[in-house]
């Protein structure tokens, strides 16, 4: 066994720089009875040393839970004379360095464990979980305390991050700035325009590359501030945006590669989008204006105008977007007995079934058949699945995907080009020399192509060239500035209409 001493010298070793004279447990709470050292103290003044008293103070302030319940320490601190004639400070307090700074009620320590509290949680959930830990503070002085941490001090990368995230979406928006070579907070600006970035580039010179996304404002602020630094346009973002634009394209030509799904009745909706189709055309074809069209026909006026700029009725038709269901096991053996008798009942399907292990309902199999989906071999095809089948990579594709995809490609031309140019694009996007003059290539094989929305990408590509082709060459990304932005989402989550700029600000510098 050890003596009570060495007991308490292992528990409380924060308090080693106070002599502990007495413990005792009130409880809730362990009260720690000590005092200073014996030790001369320099005056704040003046610097010189002393060891007279003058007199006495107690000092009452809270330490690291022990054993779940809080820990209180009463110190007495001695106030001590100056011995030098004509100094200023004639006594003064002295402190403890290290353990308990001036005017707080904290140690040290106990305070720097609230601050990685708070600094996580923010107010309210930092003073529940304070709580937990037998170290209570309200909502106020967690605030307070997370206010108190220092921030990072700080420096200029040369390869710099940015970007601009939402504090109110479509009415306010602030610009992270990152090191995006290890992820490090550089400084957050208030609003996303050119303006305040310019500001701070060229308060803050050194900035050798910058890596953003495709907005405009951000390279015109490079391009005042920093004339010679290198722009990298994100790859993450030219490949959202063909994402945005194969899409386009493929709802565009649906006509062409719809014929390939399964033949189909015309449905209820599709009679009554061609005759509205109809009837659009022969009002515009005597004159009539759209508004009038829509005010005639009951419409309104951006349904006007679309079937207005739609050539023909079936580039209206729509895929319908059946989702796999319990009853497509079975397809091949409801295909084969409608063959064999037309005229047999879904009852009598729906009992031969359901000895085949079928669990749905009589009226899932119901719409199964109405629908047309048990002739198929597969379900009617969407333009998303299209678009995802032709943007994902071909070695990652299922044996089924393959098949699909190239039976939907080959029924359009448009289609099978712009499947072979997105397999172009995608090599480009692994940063290798050389990829810039093959960008021009591919820009060109698109303009010798009949894809409208593909054609709009290749000119916002030419728009900002410089960059795109500093993009595909060089191995800068802005992929950590997008991890910033979703830790940032969380921390709005937790503080959202709770605090201004400024916290959010230092919440963000201090991750």
């Amino acid at each position: 066994m050890r003596d009570a001493n060495e007991l308490v010298s292992i528990v409380f070793s924060g308090l080693s720089a106070l002599v502990v004279e007495d413990l005792v447990d009130e409880g809730d709470v362990i009260r720690v009875w000590a005092r200073t050292r014996d030790e001369p103290v320099p005056c704040p003044a003046c610097g010189q040393p002393t060891p007279h008293v003058h007199g006495f103070h107690r000092r009452v302030v809270a330490d690291v839970p022990v054993d779940g319940r809080r820990v209180v320490v009463s110190v007495r601190v001695r106030r001590l004379t100056c011995p030098v004639l004509g100094c200023p400070r004639q006594t003064f307090r002295e402190q403890v360095p290290g353990l308990i700074d001036r005017y707080q009620r904290r140690t040290r320590r106990l305070a720097d464990q609230l601050g990685e509290i708070v600094k996580e949680l923010a107010g309210r959930a930092g003073a529940r979980l304070s709580r937990v830990l037998a170290a209570t503070v309200s909502r106020s002085t967690a605030l307070r305390l997370l206010i108190r941490l220092p921030l990072p001090v700080p420096r200029v990368p040369l390869v710099l991050g940015v970007d601009d995230f939402a504090l109110k979406r479509r009415h306010r928006y602030a610009t992270v700035l990152i090191d995006a070579e290890n992820g490090e907070r550089i400084d957050v600006l208030p609003g996303r325009g050119a303006d305040a970035l310019e500001r701070w580039l060229r308060e803050h010179p050194g900035v050798e590359v910058v890596c953003r996304d495709g907005s405009g404002a951000y390279g015109e602020a490079v391009r005042r501030a920093l004339p010679e630094a290198v722009q990298v346009s994100d790859r993450w973002h030219l490949w959202k945006n063909l994402c945005e634009k194969t899409l386009a394209e493929v709802r565009s030509h649906s006509s062409c590669w719809a014929t390939a799904n399964t033949p189909r009745p015309a449905g209820v909706h599709e009679q009554t989008t061609r005759e509205r189709w109809h009837q659009i055309h022969d009002l515009l074809g005597k004159g009539v204006g759209l508004l009038e069209c829509s005010r005639r026909l009951n419409l309104a006026l951006n349904t006007v105008k679309r079937y207005a700029r739609t050539r023909e009725p079936e580039l209206l038709r729509r895929a319908p977007r059946y989702r796999p269901t319990l009853v497509d096991p079975y397809r091949d053996h409801l295909r084969e007995r409608r063959a064999e008798d037309p005229a047999v009942p879904v009852l009598q399907l729906f009992r031969e079934i359901k000895e085949l292990g079928y669990t749905g309902s009589l009226n899932l199999l119901y719409r199964y058949i109405t629908q047309g989906r048990a002739e198929g071999d597969r379900p009617v095809t969407t333009p998303q699945r299209l678009a995802r089948l032709l943007l994902t990579r071909p070695d990652h594709l299922r044996v089924k995907d393959e098949s699909l995809l190239a039976e939907l490609t080959s029924a359009c031309q448009e289609m099978t080009q712009l499947a072979s140019l997105i397999r172009e694009f995608a090599q480009l996007l692994t940063p290798a020399k050389g990829n810039d003059a093959k960008l021009t290539a591919w820009i060109a094989n698109v303009r010798a192509t009949e894809l409208p929305y593909l054609h709009a990408f290749a000119n916002g590509l030419e728009l900002d060239r410089a960059a795109v082709d500093a993009g595909l060459t060089l191995p800068h990304h802005n992929g950590r500035t997008e991890g910033v932005n979703t830790r940032t989402k969380r921390i709005m989550r937790q503080m959202h209409g709770r605090a201004g700029f400024d916290l959010l600000r230092h919440r963000i510098l201090l991750h």
